[in-house]
């Protein structure tokens, strides 16, 4: 049952077409799928998440980072606007921009001393008219013409979103009326930069697409969530996509399950023996008058939003080939944050990141899945917990979300169902 990219004409053939959610190991592991996804995703008719607007606060920021595998600068305009552009030199290739960030009043590229402004366009050519009468560019040499190329470029609620695509619908139309309000309830004021984290991980970056919907996963693997009551499945919650199943909130509020266990005795992950010496680590504020705690929002095909206890994060994934992918971790809080939220948000970071108390196991649980897989694209997984359909829930014991990204993959990679 192994999925199959047709070299001919591009099609990605998946053996099996059924509502149970049966995933064909190869679309994890084949190089050939892997290039697809970068023009066909990450290149294609889709809004990319690239970065915060609180990260370019002042004319002449910028920040590199990218789109899929693709590297693209974000800047802070003399005007004021954002742009994004590829980070590739118009001409001979070189990446422009070598550092993650900084302030300046032009960009560089350090091969040929090319400069553009920071809309993009082509301000400076060294030589251009060559030295002492001879060399120079030829004659219909136009400077209009080769700038760096422009992405679509928009925001919401502080996030900065882009696309290569002409074709794809307007960005609150993309992200559809369910996840744009969720943005909004988390990002409502003006927010402030805490910090980043980076981790590489040796896994397919699929996998984390599938664990980020999956609210199934996290009281079964976080041990910290589900012992000390952050969350767990009994909780009141549930699970809500857009209506191409593309984009998911998943949403929980602590204390709601009256301290019931139902289900939990003999886990693992639900052990009355650990404690914190510090129990300050826990002792949090109430933000939202609604007594949601745990908002884990994704949107296809690379961004995380979450809100655990009192952190707020963005997680960006960045492919690095089929076996390996970087999550850049940005924490946050809101520019009015007094001095003892800023102190809970500060402290409360241990929580998340890659060595997170809560989070640390997510990629290790992305490694086990790709290290098992590696040899058997002939077999697939089942995803089924649920009902086995991809549908808004009210509950927390689903895998419904996971269905429907895989829904939207197929029909963005162009997967034809049936043996090749």
């Amino acid at each position: 049952m192994n999925a199959v990219i047709d070299t001919t004409n591009g099609s990605l053939y998946w053996p099996i077409d059924d509502e149970a959610g049966h995933v064909p190991y190869g679309v994890f592991t084949d190089a050939r799928i892997y290039e697809v996804e970068q023009e066909r995703i990450f290149r294609g008719d889709n809004w990319s998440f690239v970065g915060l607007t609180a990260e370019l606060p002042d004319p002449g920021d910028f920040k590199a980072t990218y789109i899929g595998d693709t590297p693209v600068i974000v800047t802070r305009d003399r005007e004021g606007g954002i742009n994004v552009m590829t980070n590739r030199c118009a001409h001979r290739g070189a990446l422009v921009c070598r550092s993650a960030r900084g302030n300046i009043d032009e960009l560089e590229c350090v091969y040929h001393q090319w400069k553009y402004d920071m809309q993009g366009k082509l301000i400076g050519v060294p030589f251009r008219r060559g030295l002492g009468g001879r060399g120079g560019m030829p004659e219909g040499f136009r400077m209009e013409q080769h700038g760096l190329d422009r992405l679509r470029v928009d925001t919401v609620g502080h996030l900065i979103f882009a696309t290569f695509s002409d074709k794809v619908e307007p960005l609150r139309d993309y992200l559809g009326a369910v996840i744009v309000n969720h943005i909004e309830r988390i990002c409502h004021s003006p927010i402030r930069v805490l910090g980043d984290e980076r981790q590489l991980v040796q896994g397919n970056w699929k996998l984390y697409a599938e664990n980020t919907r999956d609210p199934y996963h996290a009281s079964l693997l976080h041990l910290f969530h589900t012992t000390f009551g952050l969350y767990r499945s009994t909780q009141k919650g549930g699970s809500w996509m857009d209506d191409k199943k593309r984009h998911t909130v998943l949403t929980a509020s602590q204390g709601t399950d009256e301290g019931k266990m139902e289900g939990y005795d003999g886990l693992r992950t639900f052990n009355a023996e650990f404690t914190l010496k510090d129990p300050s680590l826990l002792a949090g504020r109430k933000e939202f008058d609604d007594g949601v705690t745990l908002v884990i929002l994704t949107t296809f095909p690379n961004l995380v939003l979450q809100q655990i206890a009192n952190t707020l994060a963005v997680r960006q994934t960045v492919t690095k080939g089929p076996g390996q992918f970087e999550l850049v971790w940005t924490q946050f809080g809101y520019e009015d944050d007094d001095e003892e939220m800023q102190k809970i948000r500060n402290k409360q970071g241990n929580l998340i990141g890659p060595a997170g108390l809560i989070s640390m196991e997510d990629g290790e649980a992305v490694e086990i899945v790709h290290e098992a897989i590696i040899r058997d694209q002939e077999e697939a997984s089942y995803i089924g917990m649920g009902g086995g359909k991809a549908e808004d829930t009210e509950h927390l014991v689903t895998e419904s979300a996971v269905i429907g990204f895989w829904q939207y993959y197929r029909e963005t990679m162009q997967v034809d169902a049936g043996a090749s």
